[in-house]
């Protein structure tokens, strides 16, 4: 089954492909983005692969407006965040999903896994992110906030190690390192509380 992540960006002006291929590292520079659909300054579908072919990720540049992908996408959005943990984070989502002018979905390739597959996706991934104001979605995962931090519960129950997070306390976020794991700490992220012996962001 197909893996996705996404950057839900509250701007509709498209990431241009130099500015993606710019945010790549020194050592990434050999990665190639290559234009499926549209133009380099305003494209729909682009494809992230290494200097060998090995193909890292499909990039979907879907627009929300009526009728659109990117609309129903956002509406499946909101059918399932209303369904789970913390209802604080449910609700910030719910109202932050009326912002969003833009989905841009990555599909996970094999060349992910392919020398630095991951690194390269990081870092176009991350000029996206950061090109206007966006939270990110991961499949099996949950959203963030747009600092980056964890703050919606999709795990599977068997999920374990350590996740940066976030729970809404008085309309501030509070970040933290928690054991996913831990079902005491688990169960205090359920409801919308910073777990005891977790350690606090800077």
């Amino acid at each position: 089954m197909p893996y996705y992540v996404r950057v839900l960006s509250t701007s509709s002006e498209c990431v241009p492909l130099n500015q993606l291929q710019f945010a790549l590292k020194p050592d990434q520079g050999q990665a190639i983005l290559t234009v499926e659909q549209g133009t380099p300054g305003d494209w729909t579908q682009i494809i992230l692969s290494h200097s060998d072919g090995q193909e890292i990720s499909s990039i979907e540049r879907n627009v929300v407006e009526e009728g659109s992908l990117g609309a129903a996408e956002l509406a499946e959005f909101v059918d399932e965040v209303r369904l789970c943990k913390p209802m604080s984070a449910s609700v910030w989502l719910l109202d932050y999903f009326r912002r969003v002018r833009c989905i841009y979905a990555f599909q996970l390739l094999k060349g992910i896994d392919h020398k630095d597959g991951w690194e390269i996706f990081g870092s176009v991934k991350e000029a996206i992110y950061a090109a206007a104001p966006s939270i990110i979605q991961a499949d099996g995962e949950g959203f963030t906030n747009e600092d980056g931090y964890h703050i919606l519960w999709q795990f599977n129950d068997s999920v374990d190690g350590t996740w940066w997070m976030g729970v809404l306390r008085d309309g501030k976020w509070t970040h933290f390192e928690m054991d996913l794991g831990n079902q005491k700490q688990r169960e205090s992220f359920f409801q919308g509380l910073v777990p005891d012996d977790v350690k606090l962001a800077k």
